[in-house]
């Protein structure tokens, strides 16, 4: 059966590392059938949720009009939510945290945004896996608060330089995780 996967990135390095692990994720789930969308988070203009809990009073999900709501409907429609991202500062990049964070105009609105199957693609600099909790964990939890379905996590440390990740198997894992959905 034929899926909507939305691939959502958090570098502005679009030759990076996470890069490469979402194009070979979205080639793969392309020759499966599946229509894949893939947004930029980090070349996207996001702002960060205000809290103000009048999503939706515009008729808009944000009331404050960036590019999250150009993005939206892709991910309220989507099936699966890839998210691919490197490690910055032991965390998750703000560019992508913003997207999630506004994601909280779902529940304000009345949204169904349950049981989406989802996966994680990240790495990091880093050579100890464990750097990577920073992401996973948060990953983890907004899939388990919302009923989503994890397909699974590639996880890849020890890369850095535009292109080290070619000299790793994070690509093939990323192409593995596109069977799962």
């Amino acid at each position: 059966m034929s899926k909507k996967i939305v691939v959502l990135t958090g570098s502005a390095r679009t030759n990076g590392n996470s890069a490469a692990m979402a194009e070979a994720f979205i080639a793969a789930a392309r020759a499966k059938g599946h229509t894949v969308i893939r947004h930029d988070a980090a070349l996207m203009n996001i702002g960060g949720c205000h809290g103000c809990e009048t999503c939706y009073s515009t008729g808009k999900p944000c009331t404050f009009d960036d590019d999250f709501n150009s993005i939206a409907e892709d991910l309220l429609s989507a099936d699966g939510i890839v998210f691919s991202m490197p490690l910055y500062w032991y965390s998750m990049p703000g560019q992508i945290k913003n997207v999630i964070d506004k994601m909280f105009s779902f529940v304000i609105g009345g949204k169904n945004f349950k049981g989406k199957e989802v996966g994680l693609l990240a790495c990091c600099e880093e050579s100890d896996p464990a750097v990577l909790d920073g992401i996973r964990i948060p990953y983890e939890r907004t899939a388990a608060l919302n009923d989503w379905t994890d397909m699974g996590q590639v996880l890849v440390p020890g890369v850095l330089e535009a292109g080290a990740i070619h000299s790793t198997d994070g690509e093939a894992r990323a192409a593995a995780l596109a069977e799962k959905f």
